[in-house]
């Protein structure tokens, strides 16, 4: 299969591999934020109670290779490349790679699949500035849409959710995502998707019973963000079982394994409340043939068949 694109680009947030890469890490991460010094020192100490190794990257190298056996399976022959935001393999030096095997233009596959400042936008002035950071040898880059309410991110969902419910019936449904301050809610799709996704999930399970929660805020107490969280409705509520959904991530990165398996776990088995926490996408097989199927579809735009939603992604600029 030929197009105008070389190679795929995998975009990921990146985390820390080993104990001495928590702080730069997290000092790249909150660059030029307004977050409080204890904020980070306690991310830091959720780091380090795992060893000081994030699970994310090694998640990235499954997705990778998951998608590597079905582009090839497919006849799609492409490489694939990876850089991160935060931590290595840098963007930057992922660029500077593929300038230097020869290719001119990417397709590039965030690991976001929604549309707020800090979930699209970012990751393409991040982009941006690797390119700037290369120079004007660095890949050319397009980008593959939002894929918040895509069928094979929508059926990777039912089959998780419906997972969890297997291990606890009658449960009541709880989605989480990762909050993100109400300026930067107001001027983006971020919670509108959010709840669509939700909607179409609990509709094909025929659960019209379910609450979108919010976790993982950062940012100082004063400055209003998306709630409730999720720990403050587990802390009220008066379901005995509950299944916890995390639609906002697509792996069992920090966020998941800290905020969701630890905390909001804590929480539950203090209250005497039964907890299944469903699975994210991770390489659920239709999840990997969803980004096949994407790509196929950005390859020949007269195949597409998946709209990209609108207001893909918000405006430029930091929300104040």
């Amino acid at each position: 299969m030929n197009s105008h694109y070389d190679a795929i680009l995998i975009v990921a947030f990146g985390g820390p591999e080993q104990p001495d890469d928590v702080m730069p890490f997290l000092e790249n991460v909150l660059r030029g934020r307004n977050v409080p010094q204890e904020r980070m020192m306690a991310v830091a100490e959720h780091y380090r109670g795992f060893g000081g190794k994030s699970p994310i990257n090694d998640q990235c190298r499954e997705l990778i290779a998951a998608l590597r056996d079905e582009l090839d399976r497919n006849k799609i022959d492409l490489p694939i490349y990876w850089g991160n935001r935060n931590w290595h393999p840098m963007l930057a030096d992922t660029l500077r790679e593929m300038r230097d095997d020869g290719i001119n233009k990417a397709l590039v596959f965030l690991t976001s699949a929604y549309s707020s400042y800090s979930s699209c936008r970012q990751y393409l002035e991040n982009i941006q500035a690797a390119q700037r950071e290369v120079g004007d040898s660095a890949p050319q880059i397009g980008k593959i849409c939002a894929y918040c309410t895509h069928p094979g991110f929508i059926e990777t969902w039912i089959d998780r959710v419906r997972t969890a419910f297997e291990q606890l019936p009658d449960a009541q449904l709880i989605f989480t995502a990762h909050s993100i301050p109400s300026s930067m809610a107001e001027n983006c799709d971020y919670e509108k998707q959010l709840r669509e996704a939700c909607a179409l999930i609990a509709q094909a399970l025929s659960h019209p019973d379910w609450e979108l929660v919010f976790q993982s805020r950062s940012g100082p107490p004063m400055q209003p963000w998306l709630e409730p969280d999720v720990c403050d409705v587990l802390e009220k509520t008066d379901a005995r079982n509950i299944v916890l959904a995390p639609i906002g991530f697509i792996s069992d990165h920090m966020e998941v394994v800290y905020d969701l398996d630890t905390e909001a776990r804590e929480v539950c088995d203090r209250r005497s409340i039964k907890m299944v926490r469903a699975a994210t996408p991770g390489t659920h097989p239709r999840f990997i043939a969803m980004i096949r199927e994407l790509i196929e579809e950005h390859i020949d735009p007269k195949s597409a068949i998946h709209p990209c939603p609108a207001n893909c992604c918000p405006p430029p600029g930091r929300p104040k």
